[in-house]
């Protein structure tokens, strides 16, 4: 096999110009060297039969240089949505190969649709029924992927017909050589002019695209007619010839060279494209000296298949891979399979599959990917199984989570209830309501987990506080309340005397707020002077607080203090400060988990310029509530105490 022979492995395998440029050379060379050359109508038979070949290599290689679209993961909106971004390229080549792909994807799809509307509504029609069945009513999704791929249709026509008006200016253009051709066939210039002029047209005509079907033979066999006169005529001497020979047997060389560097490329992919680009440059250049010829393409063949082998050794190994990979994941649906026989009945046991599924989708996730075929068929397996675990999962969660938030709401009530009498005096009817609670509590059934204890705390709370309250009222009832009626006129007195100094307001505002706790502390007084001495208590510590407003005192706390007094003087004062207290706890709990929300957010943002402007902004904004939580728990820390702060 010579230089210019290609076996059909190899004519595959690369892309090339119009084929009749290597046969046009073929003549030249044949001239040069004084061989006779091949008849017009073999070259045109031999043409032809390369020129398929080469179109499909082609077209091999245009496909392999697509990006293609992977559809199976796409809905069929998110179908004619990637269509329509695929037609914002006016390229209707580079685009044709996922057009189809999508086009394929969207009936396949549209077909699985309504054969699962038609199984749901009866029973699964047959093959033939489906086929002969029409919709009832017209798909709007599918009339609007007609809509879009109607404009891909009116695309590619219009290319089309750009394509054939191009054909008829290259043919134009071939023409006008042949007739300069002709001139120097007839021309009485020298050799050296006319035959470097020969070569000008020789390369022009090369780089000229084709031209309709219809006119290539007849325009090939005038060209080739030509070529044959040109060089009948001008007899190229041999120096001539040996100068071209030399000059393309350093070209030849070189190429050589640059092919045996691809046997350490890397990337075989790279060396592989880069070969096609050789083999063509190849194809270009001239004859070489008879001895060289050879030896020089032997060379040239020798590292072409060397890269060729490489790049086939390389598809073997990703295909036994691919095909472990396959059976890895086979495996994975295997277990899985097998995990899922049995529908867990408790929460141990949703928990304990849901782990072990979670488990092997983290390996599932670490195994590459199985031939394209095999990879969508055991993923379409394995998703639909995951997916309708993880649903009923879900199911029984959302049942669980709203009978355990049931009992949640319904133990909380009691805790309110329980709280609104643990204050009374009405002992008799406050136990009967307690005891009542305390009955109904233990019929209510198990609470969320971080929560129960805590309403479980809350309620036991209630109960004991209006308990020991009792116990202690009627151990010392009235020698109690006498004592505690001298020393709370003791401390009226006391704040009656108490100057507030101005130069230090904070100091006196903490001593009042000694005052206010040790009233607090002092017990029950007799019912008959209960609201004479509260009034004189108030009066005598509004007019201190009102000094201390005056001044610029803590405002706030003055004002939330007063309200909270103002309430232990209403009848139903106990119920208003339990629910001034809810409403603090509820603050102080959606503000934390706001804060918990941004901390974690923080752990996101990535070091950036942008990202430490909204780091700060987290930071100030978490700080500022922080402040505020501590301004709110500290009210709910008074309110614990009895409000004696």
């Amino acid at each position: 096999m010579n230089e210019n022979e290609l076996s059909p492995v190899e004519n595959q395998e690369l892309t090339a110009s119009p084929v009749q440029d290597g046969a046009e050379q073929n003549v030249i060379e044949s001239q040069v060297s004084g061989t006779e050359p091949v008849a017009a109508e073999e070259h045109a038979a031999e043409e032809e039969k390369v020129a398929e070949e080469i179109q499909v290599a082609e077209n091999e290689q245009f496909v392999n240089e697509i990006e293609l679209i992977d559809c199976t993961a796409l809905s069929r909106e998110e179908l004619i949505e990637k269509l329509s971004e695929l037609l914002q390229n006016d390229d209707i080549e580079a685009i044709k190969a996922n057009v189809a792909a999508i086009k394929v994807a969207f009936h396949e799809k549209t077909r699985e649709e309504r054969k699962e509307t038609a199984t749901d509504e009866t029973s699964e029609p047959s093959e033939d029924e489906e086929k002969a069945a029409a919709p009832e009513e017209a798909d709007p999704l599918e009339k609007k992927f007609n809509e879009v791929f109607n404009i891909y249709r009116q695309k590619r026509a219009k290319y089309l017909e750009q394509l054939e008006e191009q054909k008829k200016v290259n043919l134009v253009e071939k023409q006008q050589i042949l007739e300069q051709m002709k001139e120097l066939v007839n021309s009485d210039e020298t050799l050296k002019t006319t035959y470097d002029q020969f070569r000008t047209l020789q390369d022009k005509w090369k780089s000229i695209g084709i031209v309709p079907k219809n006119e290539a033979n007849n325009l090939w066999q005038n060209y080739h007619f030509l070529v044959e006169k040109f060089f009948d005529k001008v007899r190229i001497n041999r120096e001539l010839r040996d100068l071209d020979y030399q000059k393309n047997l350093e070209a030849k060389i070189a190429l050589c060279e640059k092919t045996e560097e691809l046997l350490i490329e890397k990337s075989t992919k790279k060396a592989f494209t880069k070969l096609q680009e050789y083999r063509e440059e190849w194809k270009q250049i001239g004859p070489v000296p008879s001895d060289k010829r050879d030896e020089l393409w032997e060379r040239f063949k020798t590292a072409a298949d060397k890269i060729n082998a490489q790049r086939k050794e390389q598809y073997q190994a990703i295909k036994e891979q691919q095909d472990n990979n396959y059976a890895a994941k086979l495996a994975l649906v295997e277990q899985s399979e097998k995990l899922l026989e049995t529908t867990p009945t408790t929460l141990a046991e949703w928990q304990s599959v849901s782990d072990q599924l979670n488990e092997i989708f983290k390996m599932w996730k670490t195994i590459g990917p199985a031939a394209k075929v095999q990879n969508d068929e055991i993923w379409n397996k394995f998703k639909p199984m995951l997916d309708s675990f993880f649903a009923q999962k879900k199911e029984y969660f959302d049942q669980l989570k709203s009978q355990l938030q049931n009992n949640y709401n319904m133990k909380l009530d009691l805790c309110t209830q329980a709280e609104a009498v643990k204050d009374s005096d009405d002992w008799a009817a406050a136990t009967q309501t307690l005891i009542n609670l305390q009955k109904e509590w233990k019929t209510i059934g198990p609470t969320p987990k971080k929560q129960s204890e805590k309403i479980w705390k809350r309620f036991r709370a209630a109960c004991d506080e209006f308990f020991e309250r009792k116990e202690k009222f009627y151990s010392s009832i009235n020698e109690v309340n006498e004592e505690n009626m001298k020393k709370k006129q003791a401390l009226i007195e006391e704040i009656k005397n108490f100057t507030i100094d101005e130069s230090n307001v904070q100091e006196s505002l903490s001593e009042l707020k000694k005052l206010q706790r040790q009233w607090m502390e002092i017990g029950h007084v007799p019912k008959k002077d209960k609201d004479a001495i509260q009034q004189e208590y108030r009066t005598a510590i509004n007019e201190k607080f009102d000094k201390l407003k005056s001044i610029g005192a803590d405002i706030a706390n003055y004002n939330f203090r007063t309200k909270i007094e103002q309430y232990k003087e209403n009848p139903n004062g106990s119920q208003l400060i339990n629910k001034e207290r809810n409403s603090l706890i509820n603050r102080i709990q959606s503000m934390k988990e706001d804060v918990a929300l941004w901390e974690n957010n923080i752990g996101f943002l990535s070091n950036s310029k942008n990202s430490t402007i909204l780091k700060d902004e987290f930071e100030k904004k978490i700080e500022k509530t922080k402040q505020e939580i501590a301004l709110l728990e500290a009210k709910v820390k008074y309110l614990d105490e009895g409000g004696n702060q």
